[in-house]
């Protein structure tokens, strides 16, 4: 848990979970694998002793209880709340404390926009939560397909990383699109004129866009 995140787009960082497995071409550097084995080497981050293996931590569910202010709140910035090894159950007591929590607002961002769309309808989605999927190509704006589905109050695209040119993206439904590079020391190159047919696109659909980064070494906790 970080109360003050290096990620731009959001306050504060929540992982019920950590560790994941990679799914797409946007996962070959994951930041949070490259993260979770360098803590695993330090005795005191015991979340983390089991590296990049998908661990489920029951007695981080109620961190959010206690936190008095208000927080924008990015969930599993070290995991995926829908990896297909987290339980249905797990997942329902996750989102009883979002719903719990109404002061805070919790980015619930996943890569399995397929486990997704066959679950979202087990969950009571509060107007404090927002639901997203990352897109890094073309290929995978597919997953904006699922994301639609979901009744949550507002639905956001993470296009990071941004791998090659996404020239065709119906925004639809769609509430917030956030761009940036691949950040950590084998990041693959963005270039400025992908961003800029996506910021394009946004304008014209009438889109909040957010551009993060261009990227390169970054390291975030």
């Amino acid at each position: 848990m970080a109360l003050n995140s290096k990620i731009e787009w959001t306050e504060a960082t929540w992982n019920p979970t950590t560790g994941c497995t990679k799914v797409s071409p946007g996962c070959k550097n994951c930041y949070a694998e490259r993260d979770s084995n360098r803590y695993k080497k330090i005795p005191k981050q015991v979340k983390y002793r089991k590296g990049f293996e998908l661990t489920v931590h029951e007695d981080t569910l109620e961190i959010p209880l206690h936190w008095r202010d208000p927080k924008i709140v990015f969930v599993n910035s070290m995991s995926d709340l829908f990896h297909e090894k987290i339980p249905l159950s797990f997942i329902k007591k996750t989102f009883d404390v979002m719903n719990k929590t109404g002061q805070h607002t919790y980015q619930v961002l996943t890569k399995r926009e397929k486990r997704l769309s066959k679950l979202w309808s087990e969950f009571k989605w509060t107007k404090n939560i927002w639901a997203g999927v990352s897109v890094e190509n073309q290929e995978y704006t597919s997953r904006i397909e699922y994301l639609r589905e979901v009744p949550a109050a507002v639905r956001f695209l993470s296009i990071e990383p941004l791998l090659e040119p996404i020239t065709e993206l119906n925004l639809n439904g769609i509430d917030w699109v956030i761009v940036g590079g691949e950040s950590g020391p084998r990041s693959r190159p963005i270039q400025a004129d992908w961003v800029r047919v996506i910021r394009d696109i946004c304008l014209e659909q009438k889109v909040p866009f957010f551009f993060k980064q261009w990227g390169g070494v970054h390291f975030d906790h």
